[in-house]
């Protein structure tokens, strides 16, 4: 697989958001998760959502991919308020997204969880959806795996897998591409060569194949932070405590930036379990 220069400037900012949310606020039971939060995303950049276990990150996400509904708050697509859930087909951008764990159905070959979608709800011919998983694969370094079971792969292979399935979109219907990638935990629970693989093709699907420009990522792993992130928040007690630029983490005297990067036990963040 190519190796990507992460050191390279991030692609140029649109100034609108092509995501935005306001006021934001989830609770589960008596438990406040968000509370009032503000985020935008903008086109063609690399979004990382930080902070410690348990602040809301994969909330935000599953919020911005239409999964779950927020208690309270807008959200804005392309500068349209969004009502309902993704099921109700009212945004005008694809949003993919891939979960920490890969998610694949362990019954059917890599080929047809790539082309799941297809497969049950489009009118392609059988042949030409298998091309067109054939590129998928070969995009994420998989071209010769259609055939094997998820038992089968690596966790690395497994994520690289649901990161085709991501992109997988019916040519008929442009509209069913996806614009903005969202990853959830991506490298977690992988070796540092099996995460460095996952951080290099995050980039490689932005830079090179620009099949999907703009991303956000939640992670809490320190390198895939550095290779991955053009601008980070920070996430804490329900809210963005801090906003800033890769360099910025190094720089800053913010006291929950300094202790969350550095992995000190020391500092205002409350250590659970």
């Amino acid at each position: 697989m190519q190796n990507i220069n992460t050191s390279e400037p991030p692609l140029p900012k649109t100034t609108d958001p092509i995501i935005e949310l306001k006021g934001i606020s989830k609770k589960f039971g008596e438990s406040v998760i968000l509370d009032d939060v503000d985020l935008k995303l903008y086109r063609g950049e690399a979004l990382a959502i930080i902070g410690p276990s348990g602040t809301g990150k994969s909330t935000i996400l599953r919020i911005i991919a239409g999964l779950l509904a927020p208690d309270a708050g807008e959200i804005y697509v392309e500068g349209n308020l969004r009502s309902g859930l993704i099921e109700d087909g009212n945004d005008p951008i694809g949003i993919g997204m891939v979960f920490q764990q890969a998610a694949l159905f362990d019954s059917l070959t890599v080929e047809e969880n790539v082309g799941f979608s297809l497969f049950q709800h489009s009118r392609l011919k059988k042949s030409h959806i298998k091309e067109l998983v054939k590129q998928k694969l070969e995009m994420v370094g998989l071209g010769d795996a259609g055939s094997r079971y998820p038992a089968e792969l690596s966790g690395g292979m497994r994520k690289r897998v649901s990161f085709a399935r991501a992109i997988m979109s019916n040519p008929n219907n442009p509209k069913d591409a996806s614009e903005v990638l969202l990853y959830d935990e991506p490298t977690a629970g992988l070796d540092p060569i099996a995460s460095t693989v996952i951080e290099d093709l995050i980039r490689q699907l932005q830079c090179v194949h620009g099949v999907c420009s703009t991303y956000a990522i939640v992670t809490h792993q320190d390198s895939t932070i550095r290779r991955t992130a053009d601008r980070i928040i920070f996430l804490y007690q329900g809210k963005v405590q801090w906003e800033g630029t890769q360099n910025d983490t190094q720089t800053t005297d913010h006291p929950l930036i300094k202790q969350f990067m550095s992995g000190s036990v020391e500092g205002p963040i409350h250590i659970i379990g």
